[in-house]
């Protein structure tokens, strides 16, 4: 079976117009005055901001240059600094390439042999594609074992960072890499010891922000449930309280946000669980054989049922000849039927006449019967509930090559093991591509128990609060009017976020900004809303061209 490709994304191209007449402006005869700006009770004197990628300014799924020169505490701190706050130091990467190296050397995942800390996304035309793809000199320069810059760093987000981290020694240490060590802690601690929260105590912060805890979730999340974990509700709350403990014991005010519902962003949005498309001339000629091998297969879900098995024929395997399709997934929750699937096919008169059909010899039928029930003993076609993770629109309809090997060793010829190990269509897709339905009441379980913890500890020290779950909730619900501009989560189209995904782009942190100093003007009785001094997100791009240095 080919490979079946999918146009999942599209560009839009926004036209600008300039307007010189002076009739062209509409000016009213009486101007509205605003008030000064003030900061009330705020000191904003030393602005420390702490957290993980989203306060770094991660963006396209790297880090570098110009995305930290839009992160949103330092345009806090552009605004700070009309009311007496004082300069904000970043660790400031080497290029715009983003991506890192240790030692002048490429990092490599000791597991999956995969580089690590690879330079950014960019857009290619019909959606994300890496810059190097486009740009084939777009090298990391940016060295975590040789060229760090030296601090203090009013900006301490780590990328990567869950809140235990925040207090864990040694966490930028190079000597602990890459056990218990982030290779940007490595760049702001200087390869010492000192944790990121005794760096900011260090400092002795009149004002701080604080967004942890994302990851605390994400990583689970955007594996499909299937590696990583989920921080343990009593690790959470002793980290978090600790923080804030912390951070206020000298007097210093502050502004923390919660964690948004990571299934409202656009890598868990994007890919339909139904992409096969049968007008795809690789996908639709092969819906009859197709149907016609999985007919056997739901014959038997079908006699399992009704041999007591609950709902077996919800399993069933149907392609459409005139609408798109679902892929075929893994569910891990279902009940494992691999050895009752095989039984069946075992003791069916006519199942080694169907083996025949592929070209095998009758005896073959037991092998098999043990690969079907294999396959598909945990299988169905995913439905609305399901989320597809983003990078599985890579992988869908590609064939897997480790799997028809493994089929190759099982006596299939490559022909027939290629057809058999089409991902999403013939071979179900790994759970690492999905994300369940189960996982993601594990996922909102995890989170609503850490919000509680973030607005009760606010609410007690009192802090600022930012909603950011109900910020990316608008977002994925009909968009935020801000502005001359409708942002919206949607993919390269919404205006907000970047092309990983799961981080903003420049604008979208301009929105958050205006979120974090609305929230301080509620507490604090500053009034950068009505003076007039919230950004405007239209000053910021929504991407970085492939050229940018």
């Amino acid at each position: 079976m080919k490979t079946i490709k999918y146009i999942l994304l599209s560009a839009v191209l926004i036209g600008f117009t300039a307007c010189n007449d002076e009739e062209d402006f509409d000016m009213s005869e009486e101007a509205v005055e605003l008030p000064a700006l003030t900061a009330g009770s705020a000191n904003l004197s030393t602005y420390v901001a702490l957290g993980n990628s989203l306060t770094a300014g991660f963006t396209d799924n790297a880090l570098f240059i110009a995305a930290q020169q839009n992160s949103f505490p330092n345009t806090l701190s552009q605004k700070f600094a009309l009311v007496g706050g004082g300069s904000f130091t970043q660790p400031l990467t080497n290029d715009n390439f983003g991506g890192l190296i240790a030692g002048g050397n490429v990092v490599v995942n000791p597991i999956t042999m995969d580089t690590l800390f690879k330079p950014r996304l960019v857009f290619g035309g019909a959606g994300p594609v890496p810059l190097e793809s486009l740009n084939p000199l777009a090298v990391p320069t940016t060295d975590f074992l040789l060229n760090n810059p030296t601090g203090p760093f009013n900006n301490l987000g780590v990328p990567g960072a869950a809140s235990f981290h925040l207090l864990a020694p040694g966490y930028g240490n190079f000597a602990n890499f890459p056990a218990a060590a982030n290779p940007y802690a490595i760049r702001i601690t200087g390869n010492t010891d000192a944790s990121i929260l005794e760096l900011a105590m260090a400092q002795t912060p009149s004002f701080f922000s604080l967004w942890i805890g994302n990851n605390d979730v994400l990583g689970y999340a955007t594996s499909g449930g299937a590696s990583g974990a989920l921080t343990d509700q009593a690790t959470f709350d002793f980290a978090y309280t600790t923080l804030i403990s912390t951070l206020t014991s000298q007097g210093a005010q502050g502004v923390v946000a919660n964690i948004p519902d990571v299934t409202t962003i656009p890598y868990f949005t994007t890919v339909p669980f139904a992409p096969l498309d049968p007008s795809n001339p690789a996908f639709g000629p092969l819906i009859p054989t197709l149907n016609g091998i999985f007919s056997q297969i739901n014959q038997v879900y079908a006699f399992l049922e009704s041999q007591g098995v609950p709902n077996a024929t919800d399993r069933q395997i149907v392609f459409s000849e005139t609408a798109a399709s679902a892929v075929v997934i893994h569910d891990e929750s279902l009940m494992d039927l691999s050895s009752q699937m095989a039984n069946v096919f075992n003791n069916s008169p006519t199942f080694p006449a169907f083996v025949q059909s592929f070209g095998l010899p009758a005896e073959a039928a037991p092998a098999v019967a043990n690969l079907l029930g294999l396959v598909y003993g945990q299988s169905r076609q995913a439905n609305a509930d399901d989320l597809l993770v983003l990078p599985s629109s890579a992988a869908i309809g590609t064939v897997n090559e480790n799997f028809a090997a493994f089929l190759g060793t099982q006596g299939l010829p490559p022909a027939l093991a290629g057809q058999f190990s089409v991902e999403g269509v013939s071979l179900p897709l790994e759970d690492k591509w999905v994300l369940l339905p189960s996982e993601q009441a594990e996922v909102a379980q995890a989170t609503s128990g850490f919000n509680a913890t973030i607005s009760a500890s606010a609410s007690q020290a009192g802090l600022a609060f930012v909603d950011a779950n109900g910020l990316l909730t608008q977002l994925a619900n009909g968009g935020i009017t801000t502005g001359d501009f409708t942002l919206t989560s949607n993919l390269v189209t919404g205006g907000a976020f970047s092309l990983d995904g799961v981080h903003p782009n420049a604008r979208g942190y301009a929105l958050i900004a205006n979120e974090f100093m609305r929230a301080i003007d509620l507490t604090y009785g500053s009034n950068f809303e009505a003076s007039g001094n919230f950004v405007d997100v239209g000053n910021y791009p929504t991407n970085y061209s492939p050229a940018l240095q």
